[in-house]
């Protein structure tokens, strides 16, 4: 909703004002189809060519995410560290190798499903388990689980930064065609010498409608999206750093209450529960 907010404030104002000043919005509208074509074919054809089939299908799953609200809430965190606090809770009442059907099976698993929003998240409960797995196989120490959880980290976010990537060089691309656009109306322009100043005016006016197009693309409809894309990628690693963090405490002996409360502490101000909501929270769990 915001962003389709953003976009009609954004346009209308800048449109908006060149009507104002007295501007024949029709020679934009008449120019427009041929102008978009132009930009736009040129642009995709490019975006293809610059970028790996693996990225430009990330790109196109990550478009329609971009219209909705962010999913990372401060109820969300709560449920997150109320999961993690039942299964630690578990583990150090029963013993590890009692959380080993909840690793292996976690879609059967009362504790996951009691947790249905988290419990869903395919990635959230994979990167939950996995480490899981590894504290109750015992091989590995905490030093070395920090490791693979940074590298794990690192490599998803270096994923999710090449779709920021694209849509950023996309972005920096559009004012050159825009200029091409322009380029090709000049020419046609100047095929057309001959003729009277007010279609020579109309002529030059329609060409210049490409690279006007071309900024306005840029920087007012594109590059506002690869950087809304780029905070919530930020808000899904700071997600992973939360689990990290909670299950880190719990490797370095800490009670479940206490870990949480480490990984709570990792979360933004603005979503972060605090200490009385969440402690609330898990006794409501129970």
């Amino acid at each position: 909703m915001f962003v389709l907010i953003g976009y009609a404030v954004a346009l209308g104002c800048i449109f908006g004002a060149y009507i104002i000043h007295g501007g024949n919005i029709t020679v934009i509208l008449k120019a427009l189809p041929t102008e978009l074509m132009a930009i736009l074919g040129g642009a995709l054809g490019a975006f293809v060519v610059n970028n790996q089939p693996k990225v430009l299908k990330a790109t196109i799953a990550a478009l329609p995410t971009l219209l909705k609200g962010s999913k990372y809430s401060k109820a969300r965190y709560m449920e997150l560290l109320a999961l993690m606090y039942d299964i630690l809770q578990k583990a150090r009442k029963e013993g590890l190798m009692s959380i080993e059907k909840d690793v292996d099976a976690p879609e059967e698993s009362p504790v996951f499903k009691k947790y249905e929003t988290v419990g869903s998240d395919h990635h959230v409960v994979e990167f939950i388990t996995d480490y899981l797995r590894m504290m109750v196989s015992g091989n590995l120490n905490a030093h070395e689980i920090e490791s693979l959880m940074d590298s794990e980290i690192d490599t998803h976010h270096h994923e999710a930064h090449a779709v920021v990537s694209a849509i950023a060089r996309l972005a920096g691309a559009l004012p050159a065609f825009g200029i091409v656009a322009a380029v090709l109306g000049v020419v046609n322009t100047m095929g057309s010498v001959g003729q009277p100043p007010a279609i020579l005016g109309g002529m030059i006016g329609s060409a210049l409608v490409g690279t006007f197009l071309g900024i306005l693309m840029a920087y007012g409809v594109v590059e506002p999206l690869g950087g809304l894309l780029e905070q919530k990628n930020d808000e899904s690693h700071k997600e992973l750093e939360c689990i990290k963090t909670t299950l880190l405490a719990s490797m370095q002996g800490y009670a479940p209450q206490v870990a949480v409360e480490f990984g709570r502490k990792v979360l933004y101000s603005t979503e972060r529960p605090t200490f009385a909501e969440l402690e609330s929270h898990v006794k409501g769990k129970k």
